[in-house]
């Protein structure tokens, strides 16, 4: 068995690709918007069909990711993740950039549920908030290398650039897995019966945590798919200067993150995810309640990713104890399902609520904002319950 850091490690660049092929679609949003004749306050749609399509492919894939090994298992969900993304440069429209994110959401999703069975699988409680932190550095990576990258690229090459690119990367994180990672089937041995879908919703702390899950996710994407058309469209925020804040955002949880996983380690993660909450709550309010904002969007911006850094952490501290090894994979699908469906739900309900005025401006973002924080505050509560009952 290679070391818990060199899995770790390999789990995080898996996850890189995965969350930059996400991210990279929504500030790219106003480019390929332009290119393909797609009204702006449309682009939650290309996101919606990703997360859709992760969720739906989570529940189909919930009964089988147990029952391989969690190396095939991650290969082929990369290698179809890979091909999904490469699909989508080669659109030509709106149904056609749809139909490839569909497909790279169908791999993604259940991807990200592999990864993060294989860390539980591999990592001991008492040190797993450290190693679910270390794995989510793969976001602050992505934020500042990954789509800074990917909008130069664009800029410099068009938008369709950085879906080829990240198509090879993605192929290549595949091979690297197959090649480095070892056999992991230890959640085989001694499990003659798996108990189903249903089972595994009794399981008592599941409802809580798919609960928070749902909650957590609609809080965050609700906003995330409309905030670089409404830095650029509403407070004038340069295209040019864009990468600037996902660099300065991904910087600072860079850092924090290895602050949360202790936190959370050493005082528990519910009390950092009310933290998480709290600042979430602020710079919310701050961001969407004045116009112009108090305070300058390069300090609202990190602030943000902050927030939703110390809540994600805390929330997948608490899940990774919610399932017995046996079906961790097939509860970490259904969350992922959970999680992807209600990113789709808030990405649809985003385009609802919102409209585009005649100056190009989006209308109805502070509605929305206090539509996210509503369901924010109850996160907390249920990641205690999950927490106790599974113990």
């Amino acid at each position: 068995m290679r070391s818990e850091r060199a899995i770790v490690g390999l789990v995080g660049a898996v996850q890189f690709v995965n969350i930059v092929d996400f991210m990279m679609v929504m500030p790219l949003g106003p480019d390929f918007a332009k290119a393909l004749g797609v009204h702006v306050d449309k682009i939650g749609i290309v996101g919606g069909a990703y997360t859709l399509a992760a969720g739906l492919a989570g529940v189909v894939a919930s009964p089988l990711l147990d029952r391989v090994d969690r190396r095939v298992a991650l290969a082929i969900c990369m290698a179809g993740l890979a091909v999904g993304t490469g699909l989508g440069g080669f659109a030509q429209g709106l149904p056609s950039l749809v139909a490839a994110r569909l497909v790279a959401g169908a791999f993604g999703g259940p991807a990200t549920s592999v990864a993060l069975a294989i860390v539980a699988d591999v990592i001991p409680t008492e040190r797993r908030g450290r190693a679910m932190a270390a794995v989510m550095t793969a976001f602050s990576v992505a934020s500042v290398a990954g789509v800074p990258a990917g909008l130069a690229l664009a800029g410099w090459a068009g938008w369709r650039a950085p879906f080829f690119v990240l198509s090879v990367g993605g192929a290549a994180i595949t091979a690297l897995s197959v090649a480095l990672l070892p056999a992991l089937r230890g959640h085989l041995v001694g499990a003659t019966e798996r108990p189903g879908m249903l089972a595994l919703l009794r399981l008592p702390a599941a409802w809580a945590g798919l609960s928070a899950t749902a909650l957590v996710t609609l809080s965050g994407f609700m906003m995330i798919p409309n905030l670089s058309a409404f830095l650029q469209f509403n407070l004038g925020w340069p295209r040019a200067d864009l990468p600037v804040l996902y660099v300065l955002g991904g910087a600072s949880t860079l850092v924090a993150l290895q602050l949360f996983g202790r936190f959370a380690d050493r005082t528990g993660p519910v009390p950092l995810n009310v933290a998480g909450t709290l600042a979430f709550a602020a710079v919310g309010a701050l961001w969407f309640g004045f116009s112009p904002p108090p305070v300058p969007v390069w300090l609202l911006f990190p602030g943000m990713m902050l927030a939703m850094s110390a809540r994600n952490v805390a929330h997948q501290s608490v899940l990774s104890q919610v399932a017995p090894a046996p079906v961790r994979a097939a509860f970490q699908s259904m969350n992922s399902s959970v999680q992807h469906i209600s990113a789709a739900f808030a990405a649809f309900l985003g385009t609802a609520v919102l409209s585009t005025a005649a100056d190009g401006k989006l209308v109805g973002m502070p509605t929305l904002a206090a539509m996210a924080l509503g369901c924010a505050v109850g996160v907390p509560w249920l990641l205690s319950v999950a927490l106790r009952r599974s113990r």
